[in-house]
């Protein structure tokens, strides 16, 4: 049974962004298109091999690309190697997690170019450790590093401590009106994120927090 569910976020003459949304925990991959290229790039690879399939169509893919290794963000992985034969991109700590060498080993600074788009890396450690986002223009493809309301689940107050240092000290430094598109769920932008953070970082914490934290709580 299909968990399907699509939604266009930009579509002009540049670029089309298209977040398509699959499986259990409905987890959100994106394909990107150079529009006068036709270029395309698909980031996460959830579920459902065939609709990501289809929403390829009539581009050209060069690259699969992964903001992390969890399983629900690569269940429809190793059909979409087998059928695309495009290099595979993730951060070298996800690597050893994944039944499939990534050719692309994706660190800091990497830049991804797709037609005349070009997305660059931010590694991002705190979900897993090697959690990267992709920053092309005013959007940033987040993973599950920042949402609406708060940092992605972390595992450890270490790994809590790295989320906030990856959201305040990469994320936060970006444009206020760059556009956050996370893994899962809504988007958000970096302005609004900042100021629910400062709610959050005002008051005192405990030292061993971790889990599902939302900034307002």
């Amino acid at each position: 049974m299909s968990t399907y569910s699509g939604e266009n976020l930009v579509n002009n003459d540049k670029m089309q962004i298209e977040k398509i949304t699959l499986g259990p925990y409905e987890t959100n991959a994106y394909v990107i298109v150079c529009q006068e290229t036709k270029q395309s790039v698909l980031m996460d690879a959830p579920a459902e091999a065939e609709t990501l399939l289809e929403k390829l169509k009539g581009t050209t893919p060069q690259y699969l690309l992964l903001t992390h290794s969890h399983p629900d963000h690569t269940g429809a992985l190793a059909k979409l190697k087998e059928t695309l034969h495009v290099p595979l991109g993730a951060h070298p700590e996800e690597a050893k997690n994944l039944s499939i060498t990534p050719e692309l080993m994706l660190t800091e600074g990497t830049v991804i170019t797709v037609g005349k788009l070009q997305l660059e890396v931010l590694h991002t450690p705190g979900h897993t450790g090697g959690s990267i986002c992709f920053k092309m223009g005013d959007f940033l493809f987040g993973g599950d590093t920042l949402f609406p309301g708060g940092p992605g689940k972390t595992f450890s107050p270490k790994g809590f401590q790295q989320i906030i240092e990856s959201i305040t000290q990469k994320i936060f430094t970006l444009p206020e009106e760059t556009m956050v598109l996370p893994g899962h769920g809504d988007s958000t932008v970096v302005k609004k994120a900042q100021e629910e953070y400062l709610v959050f970082s005002s008051k005192k914490q405990r030292e061993d927090l971790y889990g599902d934290v939302l900034w307002l709580s």
